[in-house]
C-alpha cells in the first residue's frame, strides 16, 4: 500500500540507462507558461510525482524552491503537482506551436 505500489514495470530503467541521469537534465530551466511532459526518473526520489501522472503533459504555473508547480488535467479536474526538474521534459509540440504563433503575427 505504499507510494510506489504496482510500478514494477513503470519505474524500471533499461540496463544501459541505469544509474545517475545526465547532468544536463538537472540543469534544465523552465519558464511559467511552458508545456512539459511528466516522465518519472526512478533514480531521483525527491519530489517524485505520483505514478498516475507518468506520461501526462502539464503547464508550468510557478517555481517553488527547486521544484516546479505543474497543472495537469485528469478527467474533469485540474490537479496541481509539485515535481523536480529530473521528472520534467520540455514538450516538443509546444515549441512548434510557439513558432507558428510568431509566424501568424
Amino acid at each position: 500500500m505504499g507510494f510506489r505500489r504496482g510500478t514494477r514495470e513503470l519505474l524500471r530503467k533499461n540496463p544501459r540507462q541505469k544509474g545517475m541521469a545526465p547532468l544536463g537534465r538537472y540543469l534544465q530551466d523552465f519558464e511559467v507558461g511552458d508545456r512539459v511532459d511528466i516522465i518519472i526518473d526512478p533514480s531521483e526520489h525527491k519530489a517524485m510525482p505520483h505514478s498516475r501522472f507518468h506520461g501526462k503533459t502539464g503547464l508550468i504555473v510557478a517555481k517553488r524552491g527547486r521544484c516546479y508547480e505543474v497543472k495537469v488535467k485528469q478527467l474533469n479536474m485540474v490537479k496541481t503537482i509539485f515535481a523536480s526538474v529530473a521528472h520534467l521534459r520540455k514538450n516538443a509540440l509546444s515549441d512548434q506551436i510557439k513558432a507558428q504563433q510568431k509566424q501568424d503575427t
